[in-house]
């Protein structure tokens, strides 16, 4: 029951339609708990005696009455607060209601406003006390039990409108985690795009010389062979084919300043010796000879290879690493990247987060796909890789 008011109390976030359902119970609960207690404190404050303030049934009557303006204590709670506070000097029925306004001042308004309705209320038990031809208690009890009861709604009220407050601030501060991470994953994904760019400014130049190169030599030497000409010929061809699949990865990517040529493929036998230099224990083998596949293929396996070989030393350091490359002219190039788990006892090297999602839009950006995964005790990373014939 405690857990079901807390909840009403201290709502979560919810839909227009399940928020006016749980504000109608809430509020039902609320007029409910203000009923009873109202009706218990009857008797207990000796109302039905002779002597009181007015006929015990007026008393009730009031307390019904007040009860009822708790349906607007949302919208106005401030209001239904003032309006009851003076009830209090002449019904004991109508100590509930009031006590329910006050909690809901002390939820939606600052600690001061409460506070000084909280003692306007206890100074009403003085009133109620005055009121009586022959109080059956002291003065002292009747205010004891008003600033208890006053006391117990303000702090409950206090402690939920601080409770919302926190668990809204969390909310924000988890949504704003969540849109900084999308941030940072599509920051990724554009530094990728820009830095393939980069590495592919050089090897496109280099093409488009050869076939400048060859092109003007053709333009020139009007008396060549035919078998001179053909192979000048077939080294354009062949030339823009390779700078016509380097041109569909790069469309629409903007290039910001020309870089180096770039590792591929023949290059994969250094970065393996430089991870065993720094004292990995990587295993290679590959069946594809390091001329087959185009430049950008192999730049992009080479990029594979070198993230996968970093994954491993950042999150499972000492695990033996294995590297395999197979595939065929025509089909599919296969990388794939294994490495022990990590022991429970290692502290991996922090890290971003985001080189697989570099990765995966370097390869994707190639026409490939990437897997990643634990098998068992195992850690894989692959992709297939389209190899043109």
């Amino acid at each position: 029951m405690s857990a079901l008011l807390f909840a009403l109390l201290v709502p979560g976030p919810g839909d227009e339609m399940s928020t006016r359902r749980r504000d109608r119970l809430a509020d039902a609960i609320a007029i409910g708990l203000a009923t009873v207690y109202g009706a218990l404190m009857v008797p207990l404050g000796d109302a039905t005696k002779p002597g009181a303030a007015i006929p015990w049934q007026v008393d009730v009557g009031i307390g019904v009455l007040c009860v009822l303006t708790l349906v607007a204590r949302r919208r106005h709670p401030r209001a239904v607060a003032l309006a009851l506070l003076p009830f209090g000097a002449v019904s004991v029925m109508a100590t509930g209601a009031i006590t329910v306004a006050l909690f809901t001042v002390a939820v939606r308004h600052r600690a001061a406003v409460v506070l000084w309705l909280g003692a306007a209320n206890v100074a009403t038990a003085a009133v109620y006390f005055l009121l009586q031809d022959d109080p059956p208690f002291p003065l002292w009890v009747d205010l004891l039990m008003r600033s208890v009861v006053t006391a117990a709604a303000v702090g409950w009220g206090l402690f939920v409108r601080a409770y919302r407050r926190l668990t809204q601030s969390l909310r924000d501060h988890a949504a704003r985690l969540e849109a900084e991470q999308h941030l940072r994953v599509e920051q990724a994904r554009l530094t990728e795009r820009t830095r393939i760019a980069r590495e592919m400014h050089d090897v496109l130049a280099h093409r488009l010389s050869l076939i400048s190169l060859h092109a003007g030599a053709l333009e020139v030497r009007t008396d060549a062979r035919p078998e001179e000409t053909a192979l000048a010929a077939g080294a354009i061809r062949g030339s823009a084919h390779e700078a016509l699949q380097e041109l569909r990865t790069v469309f629409g990517i903007l290039r910001d300043r020309p870089e180096p040529p770039q590792p591929g493929l023949g290059d994969l036998p250094d970065l393996v010796d430089t991870a065993r230099a720094s004292g990995m224990t990587v295993g290679f083998i590959s069946t594809v000879p390091a001329d087959g596949p185009a430049m950008m293929l192999g730049r992009t396996v080479y990029r594979f290879v070198q993230e996968g070989l970093t994954n491993a030393r950042k999150h499972a350091p000492g695990s033996e690493v294995q590297v395999r490359l197979d595939g065929a002219a025509g089909a599919e190039l296969r990388v794939t990247v294994t490495n022990a788990l990590a022991q429970a006892h290692r502290s991996p090297i922090p890290g971003s987060g985001l080189g697989l999602v570099g990765l995966r839009e370097r390869v994707a950006l190639a026409g490939g796909r990437v897997e990643h995964g634990t098998d068992r005790d195992t850690f894989r990373l692959q992709a297939w890789l389209p190899w043109p014939p």
